[in-house]
């Protein structure tokens, strides 16, 4: 039987222009559906475990459209409630060269934005569990989705279930200050803390030395220190932090490290040419649960990780869709990207 992992977060429409155009030049807005715990769900449920989705969704037909994209790649989204009155949105400019992409949210009184407790029985939901991930973005929308944050942690204690929280910082959402005091209570609760190269400055003001994220300079030695100071401060058995040093919107070099409170490990460093980078960190993500889930020892999972979320670089949209094997082969090595026949 597959393994029972539980994410709860905001499902949106995404709204992007044709290619590389910006918004002032777009006449016509390709629409799919995304956000970071779905596409967690998403990149499990291609590995082959049961996934579940949790959100509040309108009961009109967009709503049910996302349902059905989500339930397209076999996420089970039988604990999503239903009401309200609009799907989140958001708007994304693909970036080129050394312009960076863009982001405009429209979420404000979005269907989840506006749940009770009482859409989410979180011991039923937790029931079986073996993982449970959110990310930083879902306590930022509000205080009461902080709230609940903190009770579906609390119900994952109860079951037993590992739990996870990609940081995942967003300063169109809140300030750091905010930030910091709603997850510092939370993160009492995580086992398995996920975080890129600036989130943990940006959430609990933990630098890492002997780095600069514009100029594309990263320090592993400076991440290991980040690492242990965030093990430091909460009960984390795991950490990982992924590693991007950005040569312009079109060409990065990718990387993570995993600690596990003993040893750093390190993952091989891929030079990607990215298609679509939106879900590159909610991919690695995914594939660390995986890993994780499936034994894989410290290196391995780190090495999973990284080339899973290299893989969803170069697919359109927010979702991973690539499967265990094609992502051992390029982690095994073979990124020729020859032609399979």
């Amino acid at each position: 039987m597959a393994q029972k992992v539980i994410t709860f977060g905001e499902l949106m429409l995404r709204l992007a222009p044709e290619g590389y155009q910006r918004f002032l030049q777009a006449g016509t807005y390709g629409a799919t559906y995304g956000g970071g715990e779905a596409n967690v769900a998403v990149s499990l449920a291609n590995y082959g475990f049961h996934p579940y989705f949790v959100s509040r969704l309108p009961a009109h037909e967009i709503g049910q459209a996302g349902i059905n994209a989500l339930n397209k790649f076999g996420v089970d989204t039988s604990f999503v409630a239903r009401g309200g009155g609009r799907v989140g949105i958001y708007f994304l400019e693909k970036g080129a060269s050394q312009r960076p992409s863009k982001v405009i949210y429209d979420r404000a009184h979005s269907a989840l934005a506006e749940a009770s407790p009482e859409d989410f029985p979180w011991d039923k939901i937790m029931e079986h569990a073996a993982w449970f991930h959110f990310t930083g973005i879902t306590p930022a929308l509000n205080d009461q989705l902080a709230g609940l944050c903190l009770e579906a942690c609390k119900a994952a204690k109860r079951a037993g279930a590992t739990i996870s929280c990609d940081l995942n910082y967003r300063n169109k959402l809140w300030s750091r200050e905010k930030a910091r005091q709603v997850m510092e209570k939370i993160c009492a609760y995580v086992d398995v803390c996920i975080a890129n190269e600036e989130d943990a400055a940006d959430v609990f003001g933990i630098h890492a030395a002997n780095t600069d994220i514009t100029a594309g300079a990263v320090s592993q030695e400076g991440y290991q220190g980040v690492a242990k100071e965030l093990m430091e401060r909460f009960s984390f058995q795991k950490v990982a932090i992924t590693l991007r040093e950005s040569i312009s919107a079109n060409d990065n070099y990718w990387s993570a490290m995993l600690c596990d409170g003993k040893d750093y490990f390190f993952s091989k460093k891929y030079k990607m040419h990215i298609v679509d980078r939106v879900g590159g960190g909610d991919s690695f993500g995914g594939g660390l649960i995986a890993a994780s889930l499936l034994g894989y020892d410290p290196q391995k999972a780190i090495e999973f990780a990284v080339a899973a979320s290299c893989l969803k670089h170069s697919i359109e949209g927010d979702f991973n869709l690539v499967s265990i094997e094609e992502v051992l082969k390029l982690a095994g090595g073979d990124g020729s990207g020859r032609v399979q026949r």
